[in-house]
């Protein structure tokens, strides 16, 4: 038998922008680069920057250390609504005309998106 991985459904999505809200970025908000909804985890742009070694290569013939962000676990992040401008959670509801599901923010009921 195949082992079936499990689909994870992520409240964060691609060019959201996010606040942290835990860790040595703190307060800190960015737009979303990319997101890894199988491990939980999203990069944000400006957000854990590491210093990355890199050896010489054809395209890079110096190497040398570059700096790049890394990914953050989704549950030390927030959605910042557009309407409040606050870090907000997400709820989702499905709307009946276009029988379509839709991030609503639970502090002022702004619909953010489609899902």
């Amino acid at each position: 038998m195949e082992s079936r991985e499990k689909k994870s459904s992520v409240a964060i999505k691609k060019g959201d922008s996010v606040e942290i809200i835990r860790g040595k970025n703190r307060g800190k908000r960015g737009k979303v680069l990319k997101v890894f909804p199988r491990e939980g985890k999203v990069v944000v742009e400006g957000i854990n920057i590491v210093k990355k070694h890199t050896r010489p290569t054809q395209d890079n013939p110096q190497g040398g250390i570059i700096n790049r962000e890394n990914p953050v676990k989704i549950s030390n992040l927030r959605l910042i609504c557009s309407r409040c401008n606050q870090p907000t959670k997400i709820r989702r509801v499905k709307v009946a005309e276009s029988r379509s599901r839709v991030r609503v923010c639970k502090k002022c009921g702004e619909i953010i998106d489609k899902v």
